[in-house]
């Protein structure tokens, strides 16, 4: 599983970002035996876990970005979220991963074994509550995903996300995305060429600038909020 990556020897903690709406499982580490993980290094593509694989340990982005996607019966991709420092993924129910999980870029990520947990959580009611939290906000994110792609247009999805972004990145107003524009589209939903065409309008509204194709900086943030009520 590991093949790719490499064994760092220095820990590191990034602080927990809080979202728009929850994307991902934020938790603090008070709870969770951490102490007991494995740092990682995964270069841009590499894979940290496969669709179908044995689910035996939880992850913690350390530093840079992953995107987990699963690939459908007909072929297509979806991405199921992105995740930033300081969020966990990973965290399943049965005993194989629903879905793949790759770095964006290049990525640090804590691997814990859960048995290593569930042993943590057997001894301490602490531990097994802030699992059980993890566990609660997957689902929360899964329903406010679906309900997204539901309920909301293509220009309300881009608008949401970009405001999802700017507040996980803990970013003022600049964006520098490591996705690429297909990456967005397979997360909402939409065609690449959509998503160009609602991000080149959003532009030409005055909501955003897009100085670089992976840079958007938020020019008007209570407009996006409004689009996205």
């Amino acid at each position: 599983m590991f093949a790719t990556s490499q064994i760092l020897t220095a820990p590191n903690t990034v602080p927990a970002v809080l979202a728009v709406f929850p994307q991902t499982s934020v938790v603090t580490d008070d709870d969770l035996p951490l102490d007991g993980g494995q740092l990682m290094h995964f270069t841009k593509g590499a894979e940290i876990f496969g669709q179908g694989e044995k689910a035996d340990c939880l992850y913690k982005v350390i530093s840079g970005w992953v995107r987990t996607y699963r690939i459908l019966r007909d072929g297509r991709r979806q991405i199921e979220g992105f995740h930033l420092a300081g969020e966990y993924f990973g965290m399943e129910a049965g005993a194989a991963h629903r879905a793949s999980a790759e770095a964006l870029g290049g990525a640090t990520i804590l691997v814990v074994r859960r048995a290593h947990l569930n042993e943590a959580a057997a001894r301490q009611g602490d531990v097994a509550t802030t699992l059980f939290r993890l566990a609660v906000q997957g689902l929360q994110r899964s329903q406010e995903h679906v309900a997204m792609l539901s309920h909301k247009s293509a220009c309300e999805r881009v608008a949401g996300f970009l405001l999802d972004m700017v507040e996980r990145a803990d970013a003022d107003r600049r964006l520098d995305l490591p996705m690429s524009r297909q990456d967005m589209a397979d997360y909402l939903s939409l065609t690449i060429e959509t998503v160009s065409r609602t991000l080149s309008q959003l532009q030409a509204d005055g909501l955003i600038s897009i100085p670089q194709s992976r840079t958007i900086v938020i020019e008007d943030r209570e407009a996006l909020e409004d689009m996205c009520e």
